[in-house]
């Protein structure tokens, strides 16, 4: 397992990143003495980058000090300097430690937790866990490692990079879980250059397209078109920024899974994380109390709740459709924000508002709407908070890698099923009807044959080998701001197909059902695109000279 030493340092490369980072050998490590402008710089690089974080702030960062004016902005400290610096901060850390703990313990006050943040790294994880770390909504931004940015075919030692998860090594299951997600890696890698080749004569370049914008266009064409053979065990690396408030709830929930993996960063997260922020998730720790509380509360829960969806669930009938369903949403929605658009102008009641505005006509409705939206020029300009009053949910069947990316969004209520193989996958667009389409749909269906041999006896230890290009159900409730965010930013040229897709069929299904909302968004994109990401790869080499 990739979670100890496994980057190699030289003792003057340790020296310097001793100062940065709270361990040089763990796979998950918070950094430290660092501003925040390079701590930023830094976790945007690190998502497109195959190296782990440590290696990329030597090479990119303090050996390019050039470009970055890291030493400027750091500041080169002699060895004494160094070494004061570094006691200062342990001392400060601890005299902190004592008045946050007097605070929180004398007012329980939990919002104290949101004035103390940290950038915690955490590298080699399977991609279910790090679905499971972005499930904390609040307080916390994620950045992972992309699958379109990065090939996914390295080995390490002779192995490909996917997580051993310990029950299944040590079960009668140990090596057709190894042989399928083995099988899985050697199809995609197999894969990759026929694809490109095949692509690249579909697409060729346009001579006013630059070699550098065309060239990541296309891997990211071909990656997308391949990222459906990684197992969910697939490991990846993340980065955190959080308040210790988001980290402590975070190391509470980890605590209480049933997966060892998860159980781990936890644990490691926990150790990591109280040598820059103790007294914000000390309340995390096993033996503390609050934690022990939780535990039991947690416990206690899930056992009443599966208890009863046994008894009920095998009564209502189950659809293994795909697609993009509108289950429900408010009749009274449009009443209800032109009522909440009115509110902050005035001095007027929202029942007197909602009221009045009943009583108005579809077109004076529209000139309340209209007012709120003509002004907008881009998707970056913001609608005001009276759209909040119209909420929708769907429930949603695609595949594991569009959920991966939509995941994300947090100001929404979401929540999913345990991985299956059991609704099915789609091929490739770009993948049908070549060679290949035949060969992706024998290691897909290949995998599906041991999902379930090993999902009868342990269901959320199967997940791990299930392949990204299967479809996991799952649903939003989001309103219709948020919505709106969601389907003009999933649905720009640059996304990925498949979540372009969900983001485009969540805002016809709403134009559809609320037709006078169809004015909040008017800047999704319907089209479809060759390489997606040539306009903005293209954008991207104009503003660095690059051709």
């Amino acid at each position: 397992m990739l979670t100890d030493d496994y980057e190699e340092f030289t003792d003057i490369q340790l020296k310097i990143l001793n100062k940065y980072v709270t361990n040089n050998s763990s796979h998950i490590f918070v950094l430290r003495n660092l501003p925040e402008v390079i701590k930023g710089a830094l976790f945007s690089r690190y998502s497109r980058s195959g190296l782990g974080l440590r290696s990329l702030l030597l090479k990119e960062f303090i050996s390019n000090d050039e470009e970055t004016a890291f030493a400027s902005i750091v500041g080169n400290n002699s060895e004494e300097d160094d070494a004061k610096s570094s006691r200062d901060q342990m001392d400060a850390i601890k005299k902190a430690q004592a008045f946050y703990d007097r605070i929180l313990d004398g007012y329980g006050d939990d919002s104290i937790g949101e004035l103390g943040g940290a950038h915690l790294a955490i590298e080699n994880i399977s991609m279910m866990a790090a679905k499971i770390i972005e499930d904390n909504r609040i307080g916390g931004s994620p950045l992972e490692k992309s699958t379109r940015y990065i090939y996914f075919d390295q080995k390490v030692n002779g192995e490909y990079l996917f997580y051993r998860e310990p029950i299944l090594m040590t079960s009668a299951y140990r090596d057709i879980y190894v042989n399928t997600c083995n099988m899985l890696f050697d199809t995609y890698s197999r894969l990759i250059p026929p694809m490109t080749e095949l692509i690249e004569k579909r697409f060729p370049k346009d001579p006013a397209i630059s070699k550098t914008a065309y060239t990541a266009a296309l891997r990211a064409k071909v990656l997308d078109c391949l990222r459906g053979l990684l197992p969910a065990g697939t490991m990846t690396n993340m980065g955190i920024y959080g308040n210790g408030r988001f980290f402590e709830h975070m190391i509470h929930k980890l605590n209480c899974q049933n997966l060892a993996e998860l159980q781990d960063i936890g644990k490691r997260s926990s150790e990591e994380l109280a040598k820059v922020i103790p007294s914000f998730i000390r309340r995390a720790d096993p033996t503390h109390r609050t934690h022990q509380g939780y535990a039991q509360f947690s416990e206690a829960m899930q056992t009443e709740l599966k208890l009863i969806a046994k008894e009920h669930l095998k009564h209502c009938p189950r659809s293994l459709e795909s697609g993009v369903r509108l289950v429900s949403f408010d009749n009274d929605a449009v009443v209800n924000v032109a009522a909440a658009l009115l509110f902050p102008l005035g001095n007027r009641g929202l029942p007197e508002l909602r009221e009045y505005c009943s009583n108005l006509s579809d077109e004076e409705l529209a000139r309340i709407l209209d007012a709120s939206c003509n002004a907008r020029e881009n998707r970056r300009h913001r609608s005001p908070r009276g759209l909040e009053h119209a909420t929708f949910t769907f429930d949603i069947v695609t595949d594991f890698g569009s959920y991966r990316d939509l995941q994300r969004h947090r100001i929404l209520t979401q929540s999913r099923q345990l991985l299956t193989c059991d609704y099915g996958y789609a091929v490739p667009a770009d993948m049908q009807g070549t060679p290949y389409e035949q060969e992706y749909c024998n290691a897909l269906d290949q995998a599906k044959e041991i999902f379930d041999r090993i999902a009868a006896e342990l269901p959320e230890e199967a997940q791990y080998v299930v392949p990204m290009g299967f479809n996991i159900r799952w649903y939003f409730h989001v309103n219709l701001r948020a919505l709106q965010w969601i389907c003009e930013l999933r649905s720009s040229p640059a996304g990925h197909v498949t979540y372009r897709e969900v983001a485009q069929k969540m805002a016809r299904l709403v134009c559809d059902t609320v037709p006078a909302f169809e004015r909040f968004l008017k800047f999704v994109d319907y089209q479809g695109y060759a390489l997606g990401r040539m306009g903005q790869e293209q954008r991207k080499a104009e503003k660095q000279g690059i051709n």
